[in-house]
C-alpha cells in the first residue's frame, strides 16, 4: 500500500531532491527512502517554494519530521524563506544544519562566544538564532545589513507574542546575547544595546494622535537640536513636547498647529504637571516640573529665533510659571558610614562590585563617566598614576590621581578582561557595555550588607567632596577633581562644612556651658553600660599627647606618626609634651617631624587666642 502511494506521488524538481540527498551523503548521513519521501512530499504540496509562507501555520506545521528536515536545509541554504511564525512555532534546529554547511563560520562563532564567557549551550542557542536570520532573509551573515538584524529581531519577537507559550523574554535574552557575539565576530558594526521596541511603538502611536501640523513642527525642532545637544537632553525634550501635544489634542481639538496655541494651554499643562503622580508615587519633583516647562519655553524661543512660519504670536511661558526650586545640600555619607560601605564592598565576591565602589568613592566620578572609561584610561605621569576620565556631562575630560589600592584593583580587572574584544571600553559583560543598573545594584548590595539603608552611586561623589573639604582641600582643587566648570558648582560643599561657623560655635558653647557650672563628672552610680563602653573606648584610643578620633571601621594607615593623621585631635593640656617632641625632632634634624609639631602648636595657640 505504501509503495503504491509512493509511486503515485508526482516527481517535482528531482534535481533539488538529488542535491539534498548528495549533501546528506557527503556529511555521512542516511539517504534512505524516508528522507527522499519527506523531500518529495514538500515539493509535491508546494511546487513553488515561495508559496510555503502563504500556507496557514497549522498546515506548515502538519508535515512529518523528515519533511521538516528538508525545510530546514532549504531555509539555511537560502532556497526558501519559511517566515518568522514557522520558525518560532516549530523551533527548528537550523544551527545544526548551518554548522554542517558552514563549518568555518561555526568554529569562529563558537570560539568568540566562549571568549565572551558564554557556555557552549548558550552559544549554540545563539548560533541557531543566527541560522534563523539566514532563513528569514535568504542571505548569508556577511551579506546582512544592520537594518536586516533589527528587522529580523522585531519579526521574531512579534511572532513570539502572537504564538502562545513561546517565551518572549527568553527569546529576547537570546537575541541580546547574539548581538554581542555577532559584533565581536565582526558580522555587525554596532555595539549590542538594550532596546525597548514596545516603547518606540508606543511613542509612534502617541505622535499619530497629534494633529499633523503640530507634530511636524515639533518633530522638525527635535531633528534640529539632535545635532547639538546630548541624546539624553533630546529624549527629555521629546517627552515634554509629546506630553504637551497629547494634552492639547485631547482637550482642545480646534488646535491644529503651534501658531494656534494660547496661554491657557501652557497654564493647563503646568497644572497637569503639578497634579500628575510620579513613577514612584507622590507628586512630581519641583525640579522635574521646572525642567519640563524649561524645555517647552526653549521650544517656543527657538521658533522665534528661527523666524519659523508656525510659531506662537506671543510669549507663552514666563519666569513666574516655574516653581521655586529647593536648594538642598548634597546627601553624603559620614566617615563612619563610608568606612562601613568600603569594608562591605571589599568582602563581596563579585570583582565588579569591589572595583565599582572603590572607583566611585576614591575618584568622585559620575556613574556615566565610570562606564565610559577605556582600557587605556590609566596613565603614568612622572612617578604617579592617574586616571583619565572621559568627556562626560560637562563636555570636558580630566585626570584624577589614582590611589595605589585602586590601581591594583584596575590591573587585576584588566588581567581578567577577555582579549581580542572589538570594544575598548574598560567595563564589559559578555562583550557588551555594562549598564548603569549594575552599578546601582552593586552599591545597593554593599549598603545593605553594611546596614546603611539606601545609598546611591552619586552619594559617593558627594561623600568624597565632603571628606576633602573637611580636611582642608581647596575649592579649586575639589572643582578640578570633580570636573566642575565653575566654582559655583563646588561652593555647595563649602555650605556643608563651614569651619568658621563651627569654630565660633564651639568657642561660644564653652563659654555658655561655663555659665551653668555643669559638673565635670557624673556620679559613679550614674554611669550606664553605654557610657562605660564609651569611656573604655576613649581610654583605648588615648595617645601620648592626644587621642585618635578615627572611626572604628577604618584602618589606620600610619605606623608611628599619629600626629599627621587627619583624625588626630589634641588639646592645650598636651602642649608641654608636644614642645618636647618638637625640640627632640629639631635636635635630631628631622625637619618634617619638626614641622608637624610646629603646626600642632600653632593650632593650639590659635584656639587659645
Amino acid at each position: 500500500m505504501r509503495r503504491a502511494r509512493a509511486a503515485a506521488l508526482p516527481i517535482v524538481r528531482p534535481d533539488l531532491v538529488e542535491f539534498y540527498l548528495a549533501h546528506r551523503a557527503a556529511q555521512g548521513m542516511n539517504t534512505d527512502h524516508k528522507v527522499r519521501w519527506g523531500a518529495r512530499v514538500l515539493l509535491a504540496a508546494v511546487p513553488d517554494l515561495d508559496d510555503f509562507r502563504t500556507l496557514p501555520l497549522e498546515r506548515q506545521l502538519a508535515f512529518n519530521h523528515e519533511t521538516h528536515r528538508f525545510i530546514s536545509w532549504l531555509a539555511v541554504t537560502g532556497r526558501m524563506q519559511p517566515g518568522a511564525d514557522y520558525l518560532v512555532a516549530r523551533r527548528p534546529r537550523l544551527g545544526i544544519v548551518l554548522a554542517r554547511t558552514e563549518p568555518e563560520l561555526h568554529l569562529r562563532f563558537m570560539e568568540t562566544a566562549r571568549t565572551l564567557g558564554f557556555r557552549d549551550t548558550v552559544a549554540m542557542t545563539q548560533f541557531n538564532l543566527l541560522a534563523h536570520f539566514i532563513a528569514l532573509f535568504g542571505r548569508q551573515p556577511d551579506q546582512l545589513q544592520q537594518s536586516d538584524w533589527d528587522q529580523g529581531r522585531r519579526l521574531l519577537l512579534e511572532a513570539a507574542c502572537r504564538i502562545p507559550n513561546r517565551g518572549v523574554k527568553a527569546l529576547s535574552t537570546a537575541l541580546f546575547n547574539l548581538e554581542a557575539t555577532l559584533f565581536h565576530c565582526e558580522l555587525t558594526d554596532q555595539l549590542p544595546r538594550r532596546r525597548s521596541p514596545d516603547h518606540a511603538d508606543m511613542r509612534a502611536r502617541e505622535w499619530a494622535r497629534v494633529p499633523a501640523g503640530l507634530a511636524d513642527t515639533m518633530q522638525h525642532y527635535l531633528q534640529q537640536i539632535a545635532g547639538t545637544l546630548r541624546p539624553g537632553t533630546v529624549k527629555n525634550t521629546e517627552l515634554t513636547l509629546r506630553e504637551f501635544a497629547l494634552l492639547v489634542a485631547a482637550e482642545d481639538t480646534a488646535v491644529t498647529c503651534v501658531a494656534e496655541l494660547k496661554r491657557r494651554h501652557v497654564e493647563r499643562y503646568r497644572q497637569w504637571l503639578l497634579e500628575r503622580p510620579a513613577a514612584r508615587g507622590g507628586p512630581l519633583h519641583r525640579h522635574t516640573v521646572r525642567d519640563r516647562l524649561s524645555k517647552l519655553r526653549g521650544f517656543f524661543g527657538r521658533l522665534d529665533e528661527w523666524d519659523a512660519a508656525d510659531r506662537p504670536p506671543r510669549q507663552l511661558v514666563f519666569d513666574s510659571d516655574f516653581p521655586i526650586a529647593d536648594e538642598p545640600l548634597p546627601r553624603f555619607l559620614d566617615d563612619a558610614a563610608a568606612a562601613k560601605l568600603l569594608a562591605a564592598a571589599r568582602q563581596d565576591s563579585d570583582p565588579f562590585t569591589r572595583l565599582a565602589i572603590e572607583i566611585l568613592a576614591r575618584t568622585g566620578m559620575r556613574r556615566s563617566e565610570m562606564l565610559g572609561l577605556t582600557v587605556d584610561a590609566i596613565v603614568q605621569i612622572g612617578s604617579a598614576y592617574w586616571l583619565r576620565v572621559p568627556v562626560g556631562k560637562m563636555h570636558t575630560d580630566r585626570y584624577v590621581p589614582l590611589h595605589p589600592q585602586l590601581k591594583t584593583l584596575l590591573d587585576d580587572w584588566l588581567l581578567h578582561r577577555p582579549e581580542g574584544l572589538r570594544s575598548n571600553l574598560l567595563f564589559t559583560d559578555h562583550g557588551r557595555p555594562v549598564n548603569a543598573s549594575r552599578i546601582e545594584a552593586a552599591v545597593r548590595k554593599a549598603a545593605e550588607r553594611a546596614g546603611l539603608g539606601r545609598v546611591t552611586p552619586h552619594q559617593l561623589r558627594h561623600t568624597l567632596a565632603t571628606q576633602a573639604i573637611n580636611r582642608g582641600m581647596s575649592l579649586e582643587a575639589i572643582a578640578a577633581l570633580l570636573g566642575h566648570k565653575s566654582l559655583s558648582m563646588t561652593h555647595v560643599y563649602a555650605r556643608i562644612a563651614d569651619r568658621t561657623v563651627a569654630d565660633e560655635y564651639f568657642a561660644v558653647s564653652e563659654k555658655v556651658e561655663a555659665l551653668y557650672d555643669a559638673p565635670r563628672q557624673l556620679p559613679a552610680d550614674a554611669e550606664g553600660t553605654e557610657m562605660a563602653k564609651l569611656r573604655r573606648e576613649m581610654h583605648r584610643r588615648m595617645l601620648g599627647n592626644g587621642y585618635c578620633a578615627r572611626p572604628i571601621e577604618m584602618d589606620c594607615h600610619f605606623e608611628s606618626i599619629c600626629e599627621s593623621c587627619t583624625f588626630f585631635v589634641t588639646t592645650i593640656e598636651f602642649r608641654p609634651t608636644l614642645e618636647r617632641q618638637r625640640d627632640d625632632a629639631a635636635a635630631k634634624g628631622q625637619v618634617t617631624r619638626e614641622q608637624i609639631f610646629d603646626g600642632l602648636l600653632s593650632r593650639l595657640d590659635g584656639e587659645a587666642s
